[in-house]
């Protein structure tokens, strides 16, 4: 009789996933529901709170590969806190979890963020505090590399470089990680080396090093190769791209490529092999390089912000810029905001933005549109990365 009573007991606790489904089936369906729901999904009850954090709803997910499409964000605003990640199928943003081990009193930068393997790696940079005035001390670069699981929702150490490095190059080929360049300390030993990041292996070898030390480059991937250009302050250099092809296992330069004589890069992105920029030099045009000219190929202007005090449209810079399938998102930022007057400016003020700006490239004309704008932060992007399904 007792047993009988325990099983009546435990029948009559029991609590459907979704009533009217079975459990398997109604995991499925909430499995195949993006990250960007998750907060809505956690409302609805404790049972469902509780398994969208447990880690069989994780594993569910990661058997059918239903990581869902995440875009990482990281601004000067948030240098001591979490990332921001944007769902573009539930046009909704949430921060990820703080990274267990960071030191909420220093700021990191000068890393390098990517996505390989359906992981978010960030990967090297340095770890610095600051004083009273804002100003950076000396730092010592790191050769760390952490890695965000989308299915699990934690973070996790990888294994290092083989060189600590900051302000480096950094691009996905063929499902690796190459960095090349930066430095490895304040005093700016400006770095020739280069190595490349298997996640199957988890393991970073090293691959010839650059004709020239870059730092403050920026890297990219079209058509299989790693480019890495700027980072010199020789003119002619800096008009180089070097170019490195995996299958070969070499480097070559392309003459009079990049566009700028600066040694900080622009933002810089790719959409199925085409390159974009953003000419923050050029009234924030968006270019693309036509590779049978030869040349920079401009599109037209990321929209400007409006403000209802002054007259004419105030210039943007620090944008971050992501290729996502068909489009091209502009996100955050800030504006330069002024009045004139007698020849000279009055009132300047720069203004940090949250926007988020997204260019669809199909069509004749390009099409802008704003989405949900960067939740609790805003100003200029640092990082951003994203992981498509």
């Amino acid at each position: 009789m007792d047993n009988k009573g325990t099983t009546s007991s435990r029948d009559e606790s029991y609590q459907p996933i979704i009533p009217g489904l079975p459990d398997d089936l109604a995991m499925r369906c909430l499995a195949k529901l993006s990250h960007g729901y998750h907060g809505l999904l956690e409302v609805v009850c404790s049972r469902w709170r509780s398994l969208i954090r447990s880690s069989e709803y994780a594993c569910a997910k990661a058997q059918e590969g239903w990581s869902g499409n995440w875009l990482f964000v990281l601004t000067e605003e948030q240098i001591k806190g979490p990332w921001n990640v944007y769902d573009p199928e539930a046009d909704r943003w949430h921060p990820l979890p703080p990274i267990p081990w960071a030191n909420s009193n220093q700021r990191h930068l000068g890393f390098s963020c990517v996505c390989v393997a359906k992981k978010f790696l960030v990967i090297g940079g340095y770890y610095t505090p600051s004083d009273a005035l804002g100003q950076l001390k000396k730092f010592t670069a790191t050769n760390d590399v952490i890695q965000f699981d989308p299915f699990s929702k934690q973070w996790s150490k990888v294994a290092s470089m083989r060189v600590a490095r900051s302000n480096f190059a950094c691009a996905v080929a063929h499902g690796k990680v190459y960095v090349a360049g930066g430095c490895n300390l304040s005093s700016a030993i400006t770095l020739t080396h280069a190595e490349v990041y298997d996640p199957v292996e988890d393991r970073w070898q090293e691959i010839p090093p650059m004709s020239i030390a870059r730092e403050d480059c920026v890297g990219f991937s079209s058509g299989g190769f790693f480019y890495v250009v700027a980072g010199t302050d020789n003119r002619e250099e800096q008009k180089t791209a070097e170019i490195f092809d995996p299958v070969k296992g070499s480097w070559y330069s392309q003459q009079n490529f990049w566009l700028f004589f600066r040694i900080m890069p622009c933002p810089v992105t790719t959409v199925e092999d085409c390159i974009y920029i953003i000419d923050d030099w050029d009234g924030n045009n968006v270019k693309y390089w036509d590779a049978l000219s030869g040349c920079w190929v401009n599109i037209g202007p990321v929209p400007s912000v409006r403000f209802s005090d002054i007259s004419h449209a105030p210039k943007g810079f620090g944008f971050g810029l992501i290729g996502f399938r068909n489009d091209l998102y502009v996100i955050g930022g800030k504006v330069l905001k002024w009045e004139p007057s007698d020849g000279h400016w009055r009132n300047v003020e720069i203004v940090k933005l949250n926007v988020v700006r997204i260019c669809k490239l199909s069509g004749r004309q390009p099409e802008w549109r704003e989405v949900r704008s960067i939740r609790g932060s805003h100003g200029a992007v640092v990082g951003c990365a994203v992981l498509e399904e």
